[in-house]
């Protein structure tokens, strides 16, 4: 997988402020949606206005815990194939976090020794193709990637898989501040408390779009169904120029046990808990038979009859 020193750097250093930093004290609210402290800034928000995105950028967007790590080094993996030249990543691929710099101008002064010097927006600068991943809104991202036609591949995961594996996220990084409980995280995961919001506020947003042009959905639970064909429809999609044989090895490098084998070299400290389980159903061991009916009604209320609803299988994935 491509160099993520950066990636790494950038975890460690998220890690370090949670340490000091207390559950109660760990979002921010940005156009009414909590987003935690330690990774996201208003300022970046801001600049990330003035973002230019090209036609040619790869566009990741899922909430949390979706499996977004696992569509990144597919992604640069794909690259690699293609153009036999390893994808390093200049930052660290979100596109809401970081410092304001990485999208505007900044200038630096000295006084002492009277020099001025300018650095450039450093997004600007990063070769193509940028892979740019997102837990956004469809309207919350830069106008840029809708007017310069950006490909944007949507990546969904059953609710109750998806509640699970943030909980465990949580309480299982050592520096992250966690939860009391389960019961506690459910309470705030249903309120939308959470880092990034609500997953339903954000599949109801992505549920309008899924249709557009550029815009391609793809399902967690297919991927773990058959990882092959689901790596074929995303080289299709972004135009990537690949052989059975190079899709296959691919595949086998991609896999949910190859990926965990290598995730301190490829994630740092973190990796392990970002690669915990990986598996379709683990929500039946932490929910007890009330949240099961109450995500059952969130479900009909938000997503019921729609085309994401049904692009979900719940009915498959999410009933005992």
């Amino acid at each position: 997988m491509a160099n993520k020193s950066k990636f790494i750097d950038y975890i460690d250093e998220a890690l370090e402020k949670s340490k000091e930093t207390a559950l109660s004290r760990l979002f921010f609210t940005h156009q009414g949606i909590p987003y935690p402290i330690t990774m996201c800034t208003s300022e970046t928000f801001q600049a990330l206005d003035t973002f230019e995105a090209r036609s040619n950028d790869i566009v990741l967007a899922s909430y949390p815990k979706c499996g977004s790590n696992w569509i990144l080094h597919i992604i640069s993996e794909l690259i690699f194939a293609e153009s036999n030249k390893k994808y390093e990543y200049p930052e660290f691929p979100i596109l809401e976090c970081g410092d304001p710099e990485k999208y505007q101008k900044f200038t630096i002064r000295h006084t002492r020794f009277y020099f001025t010097m300018s650095v450039f927006k450093r997004m600007k600068q990063f070769p193509s193709p940028r892979i740019l991943a997102t837990h956004l809104h469809y309207d919350k991202l830069p106008g840029s990637i809708f007017k310069n036609k950006a490909k944007i591949l949507v990546i969904f995961r059953n609710p109750k898989d998806t509640a699970v594996s943030f909980f465990h996220f949580h309480n299982d990084v050592p520096d992250i501040p966690s939860y009391g409980s389960w019961d506690e995280f459910f309470r705030q995961f249903m309120k939308g408390q959470v880092s990034w919001g609500s997953y339903f506020d954000f599949a109801i947003n992505w549920n309008k779009h899924l249709d557009d042009e550029n815009v391609k959905f793809i399902l967690y639970e297919d991927l773990k169904k058959n990882l092959t064909a689901g790596i074929k429809q995303i080289a299709e999609f972004f135009g990537f120029s690949l052989t059975g044989e190079q899709i296959q090895t691919i595949s086998a490098q991609s896999t949910f046990q190859a990926m965990r084998a290598k995730s301190q070299e490829t994630h740092g400290a973190v990796g392990p808990f970002l690669f915990r389980k990986g598996e379709v159903g683990d929500w039946k061991n932490l929910f007890s038979e009330t949240q099961n009916q109450e995500m059952d009604e969130k479900f009909k209320q938000c997503l019921a009859g729609t085309s994401l609803g049904a692009k979900l299988k719940y009915e498959s994935y999410c009933h005992p």
